[in-house]
């Protein structure tokens, strides 16, 4: 208790101020209009991935042999889909970073504000931009009308275009080119509501308290020393954890019960010497060693066999990236295994003989005896032999460090099994990859002690769960 009082409080100490940097982080990005400018980034990074989308048709047709004519077509699209709105986004970055810089600067009302040494009302109200602030502000939301021109220009034109459409020699360009526009059709539709989203912007409009917690807890993006905004959502490394440890049980949970059922009921004494040992030497193991074996041999070999013909029939496969969820959840079953044998095996040793005896006394063979009597009488043992793999799995650093492939992005779970053959970052990983970079007493230095906060109460409340199990379990025997 002694230790785990001095942890938390450790991490509550070095943690401490994260939240209130975050919202500080999060007025300034509502006062200096970079939340404003993101409404036309967004809008700006859809047209280019349609941009991007028409391109790829293109390439086909040209591909398949498509004459001058026809290729011209698709440039025309183009044109009219192309530099406008980029070049507004441009402008309006460039205003929203001085106006950034005007207001960090000391003396400025509305830095004062967003450094939180004012209450909220105040801060609200020191937050209107005077002088040179409001000609600065004033300046960034003509982008307005400027959008809305380039919107209705853009429509009109691409519309002009869609009513003329090249013509495709394949019915796959065919049916490619019907849902580009369609994707289209939808974007321009919706153009209206995001000038009068625009229209409606209020750079005073307050930033509540609860918004540095739910943006971290439940933000989606973790971005770190960008020239433009900070973002601290612990979302991306929650779910990176999560799919591994997933993979990990998955693999970890079958091969550690069904070894513990065998060298506890079925295995001879000569077996039972070779097999417990070396399962549990495996946790001897250094985790670097197994994530170098991950990265040269286990993650090259899964790649390779994804490429392989007679894998073609897998939608996901082949796969691009070697170091991914299946990879590192791989090596982490390897470690889970001796923690959940060990116990496992532990819970059948102590169920009382008399049951044992008792089910053959009644005419019930092996199996039976295994299936009916021992594995429920143990069942309390044997979640929580579960829980502590997932607990050690899920704290585990060096070995997803390595393998999980250090992207920090949800995957893309509309490739069913497939987001699991994509690389991930984790929890653990991030604190060791980014702590020794950091200064310290920074919000980012803050926002890795919160994750490690974070992920303590996690394997706290799994360690917890198991040992209540323990607790049932030898009291159900007693």
């Amino acid at each position: 208790m002694v230790v785990l009082t001095l942890i938390t409080i450790f991490l509550f100490r070095e943690g401490f101020g994260f939240f209130s940097q975050n919202l500080a982080n999060l007025r300034l990005y509502r006062q200096a209009g970079l939340e404003y400018v993101d409404i036309i980034r967004t809008e700006a990074e859809k047209q280019t991935a349609l941009s991007r989308q028409l391109g790829d048709i293109r390439l086909q047709q040209m591909q398949a042999g498509a004459d001058q004519a026809a290729l011209g077509k698709f440039d025309e699209f183009a044109n009219k889909f192309g530099e406008q709105l980029n070049g507004l986004l441009s402008d309006a970055t460039d205003q929203a970073q001085s106006l950034r810089e005007t207001m960090l600067q000391p003396g400025s009302h509305a830095g004062a504000s967003v450094i939180g040494t004012e209450s909220q009302d105040e801060a609200s109200a020191a937050a209107t931009p005077a002088g040179n602030e409001a000609e600065q502000m004033a300046t960034l939301r003509s982008a307005t009308d400027k959008f809305a021109q380039i919107a209705d220009s853009m429509k009109a034109q691409i519309n002009e275009l869609l009513a003329a459409p090249p013509a495709l020699t394949s019915a796959k360009e065919r049916k490619a080119f019907a849902k580009w526009k369609a994707e289209v059709e939808a974007y321009l539709k919706q153009l209206p509501a995001v000038v009068e989203k625009l229209r409606a912007w209020d750079p005073n409009k307050p930033v509540p308290a609860y918004r540095a917690i739910t943006s971290f807890l439940f933000g989606t993006q973790w971005i770190t020393a960008s020239f433009w905004q900070d973002w601290y959502g612990i979302i991306p490394l929650f779910v990176g954890s999560l799919m591994v440890s997933v993979v990990a049980l998955v693999i970890a949970v079958p091969l550690g019960i069904c070894g513990a059922i065998y060298v506890s009921e079925v295995a001879s004494p000569i077996e039972k010497s070779l097999i417990k040992p070396y399962i549990e030497f495996i946790s001897a193991i250094p985790s670097v060693v197994l994530g170098f074996f991950g990265i040269a041999v286990l993650g090259e070999t899964i790649r390779a066999i994804s490429r392989a013909s007679f894998m073609q029939w897998v939608p996901f496969f082949p796969i691009s990236e070697r170091l991914n969820v299946f990879t590192a959840g791989c090596l982490l079953a390897l470690m889970a295994v001796p923690t959940i044998f060990t116990l496992a095996e532990d819970a059948l040793r102590n169920v009382p003989r008399g049951f044992k005896e008792a089910s053959y006394a009644l005419g019930g063979n092996r199996l039976q005896t295994i299936v009916r009597v021992l594995v429920p009488a143990a069942l309390s043992g044997i979640v929580s032999a579960v829980l502590l793999g997932l607990g050690r799995v899920i704290g585990e650093t060096m070995v997803v460090l390595l393998c999980a492939g250090n992207r920090i992005a949800i995957p893309d779970f509309t490739q069913g099994l497939g987001a699991f053959f994509q690389p991930v970052h984790t929890m653990t990983g991030i604190i060791a990859q980014e702590m020794g970079e950091v200064v310290r007493g920074s919000i980012h230095y803050r926002a890795l002690f919160m994750v490690g906060l974070v992920l303590f109460a996690i394997t706290l409340a799994i360690n917890y769960g198991a040992q209540k199990l323990v607790m049932r379990y030898r009291m159900s025997i007693g």
